[in-house]
């Protein structure tokens, strides 16, 4: 059984209150198609269990296989600096098959985002390290594939379809 390596912390890109009975973790690359077909399942569990879950969201693009995850991911991380990374993840999973760097800043404009500033923050790997250190703490919590979700810091290995994985947090917040 892997435990979350490092536990969750103020560093993280967190939706829910910090006082939630049940943390749902997910690793996750911007361009997997299953973390694609996961990112609605989350949104649910996230609709239905409300203040009770916190998501936490880190990267962990697998860039040998989805040559656009590591910019895809660099350009959450650049919203981030702008106070808008949910905004521009939600933009990129459901842009999925559009991930080219000009896909991005658009979805960055679009969210009212200084497009600018993002495309420079890309080109100098401002966030380059950011995204590293994510996937370093996913190759230290075990994580060998995307999506990969932990439940108040322990790997969750069932299926993750809605009804499981809605199941598995509903247990976890009885505790």
């Amino acid at each position: 059984m892997s435990h979350l390596k490092p536990p969750v912390s103020d560093a993280d890109h967190s939706a829910g209150p910090d006082d939630a009975r049940v943390t749902l973790v997910e690793y996750g690359d911007y361009e997997c198609p299953h973390c694609g077909r996961a990112h609605p399942v989350v949104r649910e569990v996230q609709r239905r269990m409300g203040n009770r879950l916190r998501f936490v969201f880190r990267n962990f693009p697998l860039g040998e296989i989805h040559p656009h995850a590591v910019r895809a991911a660099e350009a959450a991380e650049a919203a981030a600096s702008q106070g808008k990374f949910w905004e521009m993840h939600h933009a990129i999973f459901e842009h999925q098959a559009h991930l080219t760097e000009g896909d991005l800043v658009r979805y960055a404009e679009g969210l009212g985002l200084d497009s600018v500033r993002l495309r420079e923050e890309l080109d100098r790997g401002v966030h380059t390290a950011r995204v590293a250190a994510d996937f370093s703490s996913g190759v230290r919590s075990g994580v060998n594939g995307t999506p990969t979700f932990f439940i108040n810091g322990v790997r969750y290995d069932a299926s993750w379809d809605l009804a499981s994985l809605l199941s598995a947090l509903e247990r976890a917040a009885m505790g």
